[in-house]
């Protein structure tokens, strides 16, 4: 085994596109941290579960859960405005304050039991122009590629996500120092903040290892404490990036230019769970 370096960040997001819980430590299973994404929005004019691709707004709200989830329990997150108002996400009047804040009717769901399939069946497109439709979602120029989804669960062409979850594609998402200072060489002008990629840990890779690192391991399964997770596939990145969050991340398109163009309109790796434990910061990572 090799050590690659340190846990430098851990990150949680209760409900899907809202800011994140930036932790201390957190207990990892087989859905990933536990609550992460345990609640999300569901576009009732469209019809099915959407993020900040459709709805930005949802990234200026900050999110925390009232208690410690667990693998099962997914606890009532208390939800912040940025205007500063407060509520419960089971509350009465969550669905309406949500809605007046993103400007069209949308109601919030905690996960679902993984026999809700039809919860979680894609509507029809917003724009009947399907290239155009995917290029406004993934913030592609006419001059850029589409990414290719081949690599991603067949499932998700279907589904907002695998079935009793809220997540893209897979449980986990690994970013290291190494692919974010690479790209930042290539574009020293831009900010490559870590809450613009909405990664679950963030690894401190040591100097050795220098370029897009985590795309390299691909399939290899990485150690941090008891938990084993295994590096599935690279992550294809959308607008989100791009977009302005709370905290000082400012809207910057050329983000998202830089990784297209360096990086193969990839970084971080999709992640699962090879075998559950305790995270914190500063543990050890290697690599099996």
């Amino acid at each position: 085994m090799q050590v690659i370096g340190t846990i430098k960040e851990i990150w949680r997001y209760p409900v899907k596109s809202m800011a994140g819980e930036r932790m201390q430590r957190a207990s990892v299973g087989a859905r990933g941290i536990h609550g992460d994404r345990g609640w999300a929005i569901r576009d009732e004019k469209a019809g099915e579960i959407r993020n900040a691709r459709k709805l930005p707004g949802l990234l200026h709200c900050k999110a925390v859960y009232v208690r410690e989830p667990s693998e099962s329990d997914v606890p009532p997150a208390q939800i912040t405005t940025p205007a500063g108002a407060t509520f419960r996400s089971d509350a009465a009047e969550a669905n309406a304050k949500l809605s007046e804040l993103l400007g069209r009717p949308v109601s919030i769901w905690p996960r679902r039991p993984d026999s809700e399939r039809e919860f979680l069946r894609r509507a029809a497109p917003d724009n009947p122009d399907m290239m155009a439709e995917m290029r406004e979602i993934f913030g592609r120029l006419e001059s850029e590629p589409l990414p290719d989804f081949s690599t991603l669960p067949a499932q998700i062409l279907e589904f907002t996500a695998p079935f009793g979850t809220f997540f893209d594609a897979f449980p986990f998402l690994v970013i290291t120092t190494a692919s974010l200072n690479t790209l930042a060489r290539h574009n020293p002008s831009a900010d490559f903040d870590t809450r613009r990629f909405r990664p679950n840990i963030l690894i401190e890779t040591g100097a050795e290892i220098e370029g897009l690192a985590e795309a390299q391991w691909s399939g290899r399964t990485i150690r941090v404490g008891a938990a084993r997770i295994k590096l599935e596939i690279p992550c294809v990145r959308c607008v989100i990036p791009t977009l302005d969050q709370p905290g000082g991340v400012k809207k910057d398109p050329s983000v998202l230019r830089t990784i297209v163009r360096e990086a193969g309109q990839n970084l971080g790796a999709y992640a699962s769970i090879a075998a559950s434990g305790t995270i914190a910061l500063g543990d050890e990572v290697t690599l099996e």
